[in-house]
């Protein structure tokens, strides 16, 4: 992404990003609830491909108007291949789970994501964390476990699938952030959505005809073309609008809010599907919200403390 954002963005572009960050948490449930319900009738390797080809049709008019480049430096093809493939994976792993788990069930588990990233960051990368977003990592995988135990007895190993997702978001979240700074939003989710496309179509071709519950490809019907169209709607329109929320106003004061995805998820699941959360569950969805609001909190101090160190006269 080539646009420079103001050091201190206005009132106005902050209430945008806030809005598009809101905006995001309402439609990603929706992608769940249209995976959930075509779920019943089409394999699940098929609603994963129509969620990329339905991203790709979507994003290459955009493309077109705006007049964006799809010319990628040679150096970036394999980071674009890694970022469809841990996104191809996590989507793959969350639509496996939904189809037998409740909704808020498997989000809670996924958004293990942030302290696998935290984690990655400080042991692999060698970037700098303070013990107590460690710590706040280690309790949020506490309440991963509270929420996996339940879903573990009703549902046996499909309830660790989500942590597949987790897993390969956080991985996608890394190799996100090198090429975002190289590629604009809408070409790079245009590429994504082709690439993925292009591995998942020859797998669905070899499993026709084998019986794959998985990826044996059928022919929808009636409404459950709609479920297909909108699991690959809602997926490029709820991205777009974080990338775009992300450009409007600091990620500071945007990650507190992605939080407000899971009680959407938890009303939808409960309206759609009739399914709660348990009370083991829910001390464990409390547990990974506290314990990720938290970890937001750490990093706000510490980035307020590198702003008065830079600032501070030398001595």
């Amino acid at each position: 992404m080539t646009s420079i954002t103001p050091a201190t963005p206005s009132t106005d572009r902050i209430l945008a990003g806030v809005a598009l960050m809101l905006g995001f948490c309402v439609t990603a449930p929706l992608l769940d609830v249209s995976a959930k319900l075509a779920s019943n009738s089409i394999p699940v390797g098929q609603i994963t491909a129509a969620r990329f080809v339905v991203q790709c049709a979507l994003m290459a008019p955009f493309v077109w108007l705006m007049g964006l480049s799809l010319r990628v430096a040679r150096g970036q093809w394999t980071a674009l291949l890694v970022r469809a493939v841990l996104l191809l994976v996590s989507t793959f792993c969350f639509i496996a789970a939904i189809r037998v788990m409740p909704l808020a069930d498997a989000l809670a588990i996924a958004f293990v994501a942030p302290f696998i990233v935290l984690l990655v960051g400080k042991f692999y990368l060698g970037e700098d964390v303070g013990l107590r977003r460690v710590g706040a990592s280690i309790a949020g995988f506490v309440g991963v476990l509270c929420v996996i135990q339940p879903s573990f007895a009703a549902f046996g190993t499909v309830a660790l699938f989500p942590l597949g997702t987790a897993a390969g978001f956080a991985f996608y979240i890394l190799v996100t952030r090198g090429l975002s700074r190289k590629l604009h939003p809408v070409a790079l989710q245009f590429h994504t959505g082709l690439i993925a496309s292009l591995l998942c179509i020859p797998v669905l071709m070899f499993a026709h005809d084998t019986a794959s519950e998985l990826f044996d490809a059928v022919l929808p019907e009636e409404i459950a073309w709609v479920w297909l169209l909108g699991v690959g709607f809602f997926a490029t329109l709820s991205h777009m609008m974080m990338t775009y929320a992300l450009s409007l106003a600091p990620s500071a004061t945007l990650a507190p809010l992605q939080y407000f995805e899971l009680p959407v998820a938890t009303l939808l699941g409960y309206l759609v599907f009739r399914d709660f959360p348990n009370t083991l569950t829910l001390v464990g969805i409390a547990i990974i919200v506290g314990a990720g609001l938290y970890m937001i909190h750490r990093e706000r101090v510490t980035a307020r403390q590198l702003i008065t160190e830079r600032a501070a006269p030398p001595i």
